[in-house]
């Protein structure tokens, strides 16, 4: 628990203020908690969730970054157009130098700013192409890679709903990297993580597709830290005027937890008159019919063969 910091959670019709960050975030892990967040560009998490990044630190998270794209479209001046890459790699250093993060925690994709679209998937590459790691590229090469190494127990990105297209492509390709991550696929981007992590939402420049759950209340030092980490962005020349922005809004950020609701045929049996516990029947039979003569409905059932047999049911979340 980090002295000065509130969280504020939205339960059903309930609102929970808290000081314990184990109220806030379900499944806190203490010691084990370890937080990723996925920035587009190099600057999105530090305006959209710099709060929330020094929360997990405070919280004894281990905390880390990667960054996307390589911030070659970024450019002000038409002297920057051919280095302005190596400008905002540095510049990202020192801004998350501020708010706390170990440079080895701190993580380049390195795909072609603006031009995601060709990034998509995965696929086989040349040794030392840009995005190879073990002879493939692609975002979700790189992204499940990335989950892999640092398994993470929760995994913060720009909201679904940005009007930024590269900020949509990367919310996209890191929620299916999750479930590749997870899977047995790819051995050669290292071991399966255990299970899916939680995964969060922070807006950025557009507002959430549904309202947040969490508020994180931080202390005014954060707040500071934070502006001087966007200030480190000093070739995005508009820099000052985000930097208004945050002070105004004040040491506040929010965040919307996704819930992934899996595909399950039960749901809509009552729709159709049918009784959840009914199903496929092979022979020809009624389904309806056939699961009423069923002695074995406790769990749901597939006729077959004019046999049943109980199956546990399909995964819900």
């Amino acid at each position: 628990m980090a002295n000065a910091i509130r969280y504020t959670r939205r339960t059903g019709g309930a609102i929970l203020s808290t000081e314990n960050v184990a109220e806030a975030f379900s499944d806190w892990r203490g010691g084990d908690e370890c937080w990723m967040f996925v920035s587009p560009h190099d600057d999105d998490v530090v305006i959209g969730a710099g709060l929330t990044f020094q929360t997990g630190l405070a919280e004894g998270a281990a905390v880390h970054a990667v960054i996307v794209t390589d911030g070659r479209m970024g450019y002000c001046r038409f002297e920057q157009r051919r280095n302005i890459s190596k400008i905002r790699r540095a510049e990202a250093e020192a801004a998350y130098r501020l708010l706390g993060v170990s440079p080895d925690c701190l993580r380049f994709i390195e795909c072609p700013d603006c031009n995601l679209n060709a990034y998509r998937g995965r696929h086989f590459t040349t040794i030392g192409a840009p995005t190879e790691i073990e002879g493939a590229g692609g975002m979700q090469n790189a992204i499940t890679y990335a989950l892999r190494q640092i398994r993470p127990t929760r995994v913060f990105l720009p909201t679904s709903t940005d009007l930024h297209p590269d900020h949509q492509i990367v919310h996209e390709e890191t929620l299916i990297s999750l479930f590749h991550a997870q899977g047995n696929i790819w051995p050669e981007l290292g071991s399966p993580i255990a299970e899916v992590p939680k995964v969060y939402e922070f807006a950025c420049y557009c507002d959430f597709p549904e309202p947040p759950q969490i508020r994180v209340d931080a202390p005014r030092d954060m707040l500071e830290t934070k502006l001087a980490a966007i200030r480190a962005f000093a070739s995005q020349e508009q820099i000052e005027a985000v930097v208004s922005i945050q002070r105004n809004v004040g040491p506040i950020e929010y965040l919307r937890e996704l819930h992934f609701r899996f595909y399950n045929p039960a749901q809509y049996h009552p729709l159709f008159g049918d009784r959840p516990e009914c199903r496929v029947c092979e022979n020809g039979s009624s389904s309806l019919n056939a699961a009423r003569e069923c002695p074995r409905r406790k769990e749901s059932v597939i006729l077959a063969t004019g046999a049943c047999r109980a199956q546990p049911p399909i995964l819900a979340a």
